[in-house]
């Protein structure tokens, strides 16, 4: 398949929205004062591997336990939905404070990076694009998370916390319309099969 520079955008951009690595600068930093010792290179490689495994074998997954790719696109957009509300309201739904432990792989890789939204996501998104695109864009994530890791000191004095927090709430309600448009295309589907 040849890759489709607009859905790798829409792709990359849904999954910059999920990782949310922007807003998760300040439990990054909380992490590094702490005394964790950072490592952006092994922390991407890590979770970048994750969600492309998750992306080939999700689904086999899901057959195992006998539910299907509109089915889970739909619960899948209504985690996109909580995450979105997360986002805006400032309320956490699903992420436990990371800070209370230390390290590349956990909690920063997983589950902060590639969590069970992001996974979650990364399925969805099978049922409305295709995997090369997916792949792509998770690609583009994984050196997004990089760069923000490397230049977390760098993007929090630049930023500040009004500037993260606004950045936060606008990805939030793109979140909650990506949710909305699944729901609603993968509900019809479900209905005329």
């Amino acid at each position: 398949m040849i890759p489709n520079f607009k859905e790798i955008i829409s792709v990359t951009l849904i999954l910059f929205s999920v990782i949310d690595i922007p807003g998760s600068l300040p439990i990054v930093i909380n992490l590094k004062k702490n005394g964790a010792n950072i490592e952006a290179t092994k922390a991407s490689i890590v979770a970048g591997i994750i969600m492309i495994v998750f992306l080939f074998f999700g689904e086999s997954i899901l057959k195992l336990f006998g539910v299907d790719i509109a089915s889970f696109a739909i619960a899948g957009a209504i985690v996109i939905f909580l995450i979105g509300l997360e986002m805006i309201l400032n309320i956490p739904f699903f992420r436990d404070d990371p800070s209370t432990s230390s390290g590349t792989i956990v909690p920063l890789a997983f589950p902060l990076i590639a969590g069970a939204g992001t996974l979650t996501t990364i399925l969805t998104l099978k049922a409305e694009f295709n995997a090369i695109d997916i792949t792509i864009g998770i690609i583009i994530n994984v050196l997004l998370v990089y760069l923000v890791l490397r230049s977390a000191d760098w993007i929090e004095r630049k930023l500040g916390n009004a500037g993260a927090s606004v950045l936060r709430k606008v990805f939030g309600i793109v979140l909650l319309a990506i949710a909305v448009k699944i729901f609603k295309e993968n509900f019809l589907l479900g209905i005329s099969s």
